[in-house]
């Protein structure tokens, strides 16, 4: 966890209380406030303090955070396999999401909503194979994802970039090979009642 200005300052108050209690002496005061304020992460600030029992301090100097997870993370694995040949596949609605999803389209479709789906692990990944067929996956706003896959005389788009990083989320990754074909992320469908405030703001 990244630490801010406010925790810094808390962690720079502690050592000050220190020194006036005789715990510290001016050089340690000017070694562990350097410290301080050159630490990025919790975990960087925790050993500053670590020796001090300060007198009417009952809380910790620094903020005990448990890792937040998700509870759309576990679940028996679902189908490991997605083929389309000459037909179409659509996975929507509750499913787990194996580590490793094979999605195969040959002249056929595959839609995969990822929308009301739990994952068997933090980290899943879906392998895309499109010829002369589609692949197309939708992803939500509480999720992590990583498009990485190639087009060839076809394309492998992602049109929900941009996403911000969301800590404890399970992370989707989606790679693959599209050979006059396509694969395409989209993100959550979204009401049309949201899509006209958008374009009002």
């Amino acid at each position: 966890m990244r630490a801010s200005d406010a925790d810094r300052e808390r962690i720079a108050q502690v050592l000050h209380k220190a020194t006036a209690e005789g715990r510290l002496d001016i050089h340690e005061l000017d070694e562990r406030l350097a410290a301080v304020y050159a630490a990025k992460t919790y975990g960087e600030l925790v050993p500053i303090t670590a020796d001090l029992v300060l007198s009417g301090l009952p809380q910790p100097a620094v903020p005990q955070y448990q890792p937040v997870v998700s509870d759309r993370i576990g679940g028996e694995p679902g189908s490991a396999v997605s083929v389309a040949f000459w037909s179409g596949i659509n996975r929507k609605g509750h499913w787990v999401v194996p580590r490793m999803h094979n999605a195969v389209a040959v002249m056929g479709g595959i839609e995969i909503d990822l929308t009301h789906a739990s994952f068997a692990e933090a980290e899943v990944t879906i392998s895309c194979f499109a010829f002369w067929g589609g692949v197309e996956i939708r992803v939500p706003d509480d999720i992590n994802v990583k498009v990485d896959g190639f087009g060839f005389m076809g394309a492998f788009e992602d049109r929900a970039p941009g996403r911000r990083h969301i800590p404890g989320a399970p992370t989707v990754r989606i790679t693959g090979l599209a050979i006059m074909g396509g694969v395409e992320v989209k993100g959550p469908k979204r009401k049309k009642s949201s899509i006209l405030r958008e374009l009002l703001d």
